[in-house]
């Protein structure tokens, strides 16, 4: 893989080729992407989705929309550092083509603002609820019906083909969803592999899908443009990552481990002392001691260690991304970039604490149980009105219930496999409150 080509600036239905040194310099494409992202619907229904704690009554603590902005703000800098160090690496890329370093922050950027925009309600159990409902609960019926391939996206619904088919699909009048940069869409493309084989590797990039069966095209489209290498024989579509890619899961795991801690302490879940001994192990060799005494107040002392351990790891994700560059360019670099820092052992420790305090709480644990009930239920509701009205037979009760839906997802003349994976991605759509809400009207709890 080169640069040149995985930096394309590229659209859904361009004819001709978009030229760096052609970008308005006030905006460039890649900020376009960022803005267009940001003012999508599906970015602002994160604004009341799960990040930890699901329907949260407290202020502090993050929301998917919060999560994704700092992820999109430590994937910039992690983007403009690595961009620097790769334009001295590589000059043509600026000599030639006018590529600048803050191109590769705004890159990272903006696949980053988008990277859980995909994702459903309740957290990553909602994932796994909408799984659930068609792997074990009434939604098995329709296996027979659909290839092993569209069963597999349905009983593995992913957040992150979600996202690509949010970001990416065809709507009446309306051509290429948002139509992003190809190299944005790329530097997203956290898993480039279809739902089968399921983990073929112990590559990271293997670990879960990161487009349905209906996107396939699309993602080819955009893989090919990029020059991404592919991995798979025939029978199976997949690629090696962008390089870009691990610089956005790199931000995205260095917030959830910092912040997501940082929300257990500020709600109780993890003692002060224990968290704070945890930190300063982390940024021991760049911490101010008489500073950090200094400082009178709890939050005060966190967010000094929060800002210093953020710093330390971006400083460290780097440096492993340039020494890795080579691997990464040929598809061989099989791990995150966390995965080989030198502060491994203390993220670990700071990942247990906050699983078994945080993400293992009674209160979370309880929210959760009650989203799989909920999700199952408005799942249940729709699906089975859609294939009604496709078969002819729908009641008036069915036809009642399909006017709540938005017109969108009512389309029924179209597959079988279509309307379901529709009506996963409209309960995916949902934030935690509308779906909670939707679920007393149909259960009629609430008028």
């Amino acid at each position: 893989m080169n640069w040149e080509q995985l930096l394309s600036l590229r659209r859904k239905g361009d004819t001709n080729k978009r030229l760096r040194n052609e970008q308005d310099e006030t905006r460039l494409g890649f900020d376009v992407d960022y803005d267009r992202i940001i003012f999508s619907s599906a970015f602002r229904s994160l604004q009341d989705k799960t990040q930890v704690i699901p329907l949260s009554k407290t202020d502090f603590v993050h929301t998917r929309l919060t999560h994704s902005l700092e992820v999109s703000v430590v994937g910039r800098s992690l983007g403009r550092l690595a961009g620097k160090k790769i334009l001295e690496k590589h000059p043509y890329l600026k000599e030639v083509h006018g590529y600048q370093f803050n191109d590769f922050g705004a890159i990272v950027a903006a696949a980053a603002l988008s990277h859980d925009i995909g994702n459903p309600p309740f957290g990553h159990s909602g994932e796994k609820a909408i799984g659930e409902y068609f792997k074990s609960g009434n939604g098995r019926e329709f296996k027979n019906e659909l290839t092993e391939k569209e069963y597999q996206d349905i009983i593995d619904f992913e957040g992150n083909a979600n996202g690509f088919k949010l970001m990416t699909q065809d709507r009446e009048g309306v051509s290429g969803g948002l139509r992003l940069s190809y190299a944005t869409l790329g530097a997203f493309m956290k898993y480039p592999k279809e739902s089968l084989p399921k983990k073929p590797t112990k590559h990271i990039a293997d670990k879960k899908f990161g487009y349905f069966q209906t996107e396939k095209s699309s993602f080819k489209e955009v893989a090919s443009d990029l020059g991404l290498r592919q991995t798979a024989d025939g029978n199976s579509i997949s690629f090696a990552r962008h390089p870009l890619t691990f610089l956005v899961e790199a931000a995205d795991d260095i917030c959830y481990t910092i912040i997501d801690f940082e929300d257990g302490i500020n709600l109780g879940l993890i003692s002060e002392d224990y968290a704070l001994e945890y930190l300063i192990k982390l940024v021991k060799d760049t911490i101010n001691t008489k500073k950090y005494h200094s400082l009178a107040y709890k939050e005060d002392r966190l967010s000094y260690l929060r800002a210093l351990a953020i710093n330390t790891l971006i400083q460290d994700a780097v440096s492993i991304f340039m020494e890795s560059e080579t691997a990464i360019l040929a598809g061989d670099f099989h791990v995150s970039l966390l995965g080989k820092s030198t502060y491994d052992a203390q993220i670990s420790d700071i990942i247990d604490l906050s699983v078994r305090n945080i993400y293992q709480a009674q209160e979370v644990v309880e929210k959760e149980i009650a989203g799989y009930t909920i999700i199952a239920d408005i799942l249940d509701v729709y699906v089975h009105a859609l294939v009604k009205k496709k078969k002819d037979n729908a009641s008036n009760y069915h036809n009642l219930i399909l006017q709540t839906l938005p017109e969108f997802y009512r389309r029924t003349s179209i597959t079988l496999y279509e309307i379901l994976l529709n009506t996963c991605c409209y309960v995916a759509s949902l934030s935690d409150s509308s779906a909670v809400h939707i679920h007393n009207k149909i259960k009629g709890r609430q008028l």
